[in-house]
């Protein structure tokens, strides 16, 4: 799967959607769809006491998820969201169990089957990173909505449990061949996380997401400026804005207001003949910074013109991290990793990424 990283002339300039979750070439954030308000009357306030079957209005499958939560009408949203969310931890764990129990015995399944597995494991263990750290924010939460950015963190977060759990399956779906009973052992427990994530994922968006963030997954970033004239929004030092301006060709944009702007704390460039700071894009991944929290600004990658044959990874604690290059057709990313050649649904991803990470 080949990557372009470009600049589009003929959109508004938008900081793509961080991205929290593992890369499937199947499933993207925009394939999770979140459910619409009911519109037939005003929604009760969150912390007011309703039924299951209000409640559960909000999920895209309204009948599972009275099957989730206690008949009673002493619960707010709140509590139900919370108790959602400890659902889908103790049923997350138990998958893991289960994908562990299987690989105890690797003697009994294919090496195309322990691979798919392996792949399961690992995004298994991510969702159970990504659940505690939601159900910590919800749980520290008494009532009322979220500051916009954490409650985007966690919906984000959310999502990408969802997309994870989807490459699992995609993974397992893909070596179906080589299973027997074992695969539709795995399959129904999938069936039924993806179920509780998507409840959970409903619930706290309307319950903790404020009101008028909660429709979409936003970006957690202010809205930026669009391009002028072949110009862009980047706030650099004027060193780091030579260098830009003089590998890209490209103008940053003046301004008298720091608003709107998207501010860059280190640039690195890329470049296959060896004249810029690095030859490989892994490279300038790996010199990313660790565990910043964006106050500062972001990494920017720049990636000059031509064809990189490479797998990048984004590491789980390399935060921030923008990437662009010289245009469509110009800075191609690509590999020759397939399902049909024997990769796994997740290794044959020429991107993998894990935290915050934006690509233009």
């Amino acid at each position: 799967m080949a990557y372009n990283l470009f600049f589009s002339e003929f959109s508004p300039f938008t900081l793509s959607l961080l991205l929290l979750f593992c890369f499937s070439p199947s499933l993207s954030s925009a394939d999770v769809v979140l459910p619409p308000s009911p519109s037939s009357s005003p929604s009760p306030s969150p912390s007011t006491p309703v039924s299951t079957g209000t409640i559960c209005s909000y999920t895209l499958d309204p009948s599972f998820c009275r099957s989730q939560l206690p008949k009673n009408n002493s619960a707010n949203l709140y509590d139900y969201g919370r108790l959602s969310f400890r659902k889908s931890l103790s049923s997350a764990n138990t998958f893991l169990k289960l994908i562990l129990r299987y690989l105890k015995h690797p003697s009994s399944l294919t090496p195309s089957a322990i691979a798919a597995l392996t792949d399961c494991k690992y995004l298994a263990s991510r969702n159970l990173d990504f659940l505690s750290t939601s159900f910590q924010t919800v749980s520290n939460t008494s009532c009322g909505p979220l500051d916009v950015l954490t409650a985007d963190y966690v919906q984000t977060l959310l999502s990408g449990i969802l997309t994870n759990t989807q490459t699992c399956l995609d993974g397992l779906q893909a070596t179906a061949s080589a299973w027997t009973t074992v695969g539709e052992g795995i399959y129904a427990p999938l069936a039924n996380n993806t179920k509780l994530f998507s409840m959970s994922l409903a619930l706290f968006t309307k319950g903790w997401v404020p009101k008028h963030e909660n429709r979409t997954v936003k970006p957690v970033h202010k809205k930026h400026l669009p391009p002028r004239n072949g110009t862009y929004p980047f706030k650099m030092s004027s060193h780091h804005k030579a260098i830009f301006e003089s590998i890209s060709g490209r103008k940053l944009l003046q301004t008298s207001s720091d608003d709107g702007q998207v501010l860059v704390n280190n640039m690195v460039t890329v470049s296959q003949d060896g004249t810029q700071n690095f030859v490989t894009v892994s490279d300038a991944v790996a010199a990313a910074p660790k565990k910043t929290n964006g106050s500062t600004g972001y990494f920017l990658i720049y990636v000059t013109a031509g064809v990189y044959y490479e797998y990048v990874t984004i590491p789980e604690k390399t935060m921030y991290v923008m990437m662009i290059g010289d245009g469509i057709n110009q800075t191609v990313i690509t590999g020759n990793h397939s399902v049909a050649d024997g990769w796994t649904t997740y290794n044959s991803a020429t991107f993998s990424e894990y935290k915050y990470f934006s690509m233009l």
